[in-house]
């Protein structure tokens, strides 16, 4: 799966946008780091590393339902129709 990961201090997140199994826990030891998203600019920015975000949903990874808004709101084109 494809989700957000949490860090910064608190009451000021930053977040990653980590490829981990589905049933490790939000902030839990992830495959692989593919961007970042900074809620606290304005506007938010959105960094992603789009080939590797290409690899992991071919190979089957899924984005979560957050991340597949912002994914979308970033301009890059979803992989898969549906997503």
């Amino acid at each position: 799966m494809i989700r957000l990961s949490r860090r910064g201090a608190r009451k000021q997140p930053v977040y990653r946008i980590v490829v981990i199994e589905k049933d490790r826990a939000r902030d839990g030891r992830s495959i692989e780091v593919v961007g970042l998203y900074n809620p606290r600019t304005n506007p938010a920015t959105v960094e992603l590393k789009n080939d590797r975000i290409e690899y992991w949903l071919g190979k089957g990874a899924q984005f979560s339902p957050t991340l597949a808004r912002l994914y979308k709101n970033a301009g890059a084109a979803p992989a898969r129709p549906g997503v």
